[in-house]
């Protein structure tokens, strides 16, 4: 790992990753790039830490997108596939991310956050999609449509004009809004309200919201159930209901 972006594995199960940039607002620069690849893949593959919380360095940002002197630089056209570290996109994860936005998501900034499953943001927190600032576009944002109307998401991409943590929250894109110094503590809070659940019912709850994002009715039905199969023959199917019937806390295996 880079000090580009910080990675704290806690004796909880959670992950908490930083993007350690704050002097250029953590835009996505090479370095940062590289350094959140390589934490996704940490995260992914220790089997200790069950939920990752991204965030951004300092006060101002938690990330301005990508970075536009290296655009100039490199002359970019279309950025490649893989170019961004996007979870469930360009990174292959399996398990739960939430979003903590302590200042501007701006472009990829927004991008990032769009990605994770929940977004908690301090009433400091500003989104944009501003790619039409500055020429560029925003096919990533084509997911947006599930998560927000139609109007608004067509408002937002066509103007590029900030919008309001509140404003974020009321139109479905955020989760909770909590004052800056508790940020942390209100995603921290979350993640460790989806760690109490049983491991493998977490994984097939999240499989079902994306097939049902991603399919019709009975398509989601159907796949929804196999994708259940797991978790309903695990050794924590039994478990919970004798932990609820022996009144003890249940004992979470995984398996």
């Amino acid at each position: 790992m880079s000090d580009a972006v910080l990675f704290d594995a806690r004796y909880d199960g959670i992950a908490v990753i930083t993007l350690n940039r704050p002097e250029t607002r953590n835009c996505l620069a090479r370095d940062v790039r590289e350094g959140l690849f390589a934490a996704w893949d940490r995260f992914e593959r220790d089997d200790r830490l069950r939920i990752a919380v991204l965030t951004g360095a300092g006060e101002r940002a938690f990330c301005a997108g990508g970075d536009l002197k290296e655009m100039v630089e490199t002359g970019l056209r279309e950025p490649p596939r893989d170019m961004f570290p996007l979870p469930y996109d360009t990174v292959e994860l399996s398990k739960p991310t939430i979003a903590a936005v302590n200042g501007a998501a701006f472009a990829g900034g927004w991008m990032l956050a769009q990605a994770c499953d929940l977004c908690v943001a301090s009433t400091s927190a500003t989104f944009a999609v501003s790619e039409v600032k500055v020429g560029r576009s925003s096919p990533w944002a084509s997911p947006l449509i599930h998560m927000i109307p139609q109007r608004i998401m067509m408002e937002i991409l066509l103007t590029g004009r900030p919008i309001t943590a509140q404003r974020a929250y009321e139109i479905g894109l955020v989760n909770r809004v909590s004052d800056p110094e508790t940020l942390m503590d209100t995603a921290l809070d979350l993640a460790r309200d989806i760690l109490a659940g049983a491991p493998l019912s977490v994984r097939a709850a999240r499989e079902t919201v994306m097939l049902a994002t991603e399919m019709g009715r009975s398509a989601a039905l159907k796949a929804a159930r196999h994708a259940s199969e797991l978790c309903y023959n695990s050794e924590d199917a039994q478990e919970g209901p004798r932990a609820f019937a022996e009144k003890r806390p249940p004992q979470w295996k995984g398996r």
